[in-house]
């Protein structure tokens, strides 16, 4: 059984719902259809790359350093830290847009690179980064090429020669197998039949006065 919870709707989202499931026509169920509407948003979600969220597209491009909407910028001066925020496509400070070399000269006495002043914290990022280093950082990931995609079924494709060496290893293992049951059998073949014929001179009468019989021996 499939488990329910319930969830605040705008009246009107639900309205062009129901609006929309009339003109479909049938008897759908509500509940099925918010449901649906759902699954369809995630799968087209899930066509999308990372990164490339529409919901995210806005920001502030700093030069090369794209600053995302709720991008944090940190500035510090005199002891006190100042913050602005990414807000839309503007850097937000005191309830003003203003651009990086602004806010950072906004505290100061004297001129200052906003470049090496300002630190920067994006919605992924857990930690505050200094502005020159994360510019370095995607200069160097922009820099660096892209490894090759592997052809299709290259995982699977064994070389030559080791195909060769797996035959050769397998052809000598079933030799030794065809060798063994052999080499077993001749070491277990029965041994011939003891021969109880005396040996010669054993029926002398000097060889039979030292012969005793066990009785004699052992209950004597």
């Amino acid at each position: 059984m499939k488990s329910t919870v319930t969830v605040q709707l705008e009246t009107g989202t639900l309205l062009k719902l129901i609006n929309r499931l009339a003109e479909l026509g049938g008897t759908q169920d509500l509940s099925e259809g918010v449901s649906s509407a759902i699954d369809c948003w995630l799968a087209e979600q899930a066509k999308l790359a990372t990164g490339c969220d529409p919901a995210s597209a806005r920001g502030y491009q700093w030069k090369s350093v794209f600053l995302p909407e709720g991008t944090v910028l940190r500035s510090w001066s005199y002891g006190d830290h100042n913050y602005a925020r990414v807000e839309g496509d503007q850097i937000i400070h005191e309830g003003k847009s203003v651009s990086p070399n602004q806010f950072a000269q906004s505290f100061a006495r004297t001129t200052r690179n906003a470049w090496t002043d300002l630190y920067i914290r994006r919605p992924c990022d857990k930690r505050f980064t200094l502005a020159c280093r994360l510019r370095q950082q995607l200069a160097e990931q922009a820099a660096s090429p892209a490894e090759p995609a592997p052809p299709p079924g290259a995982a699977a494709m064994i070389p030559e020669t080791t195909v060769m060496a797996m035959f050769a290893a397998m052809r000598a293992q079933a030799q030794s197998y065809q060798g063994a049951p052999q080499a077993w059998q001749h070491d277990a073949a029965p041994e011939s039949p003891r021969d109880p014929t005396p040996g010669p001179g054993w029926t002398l009468p000097e060889r039979r006065k030292f012969r005793f019989r066990l009785e004699d021996v052992a209950f004597d």
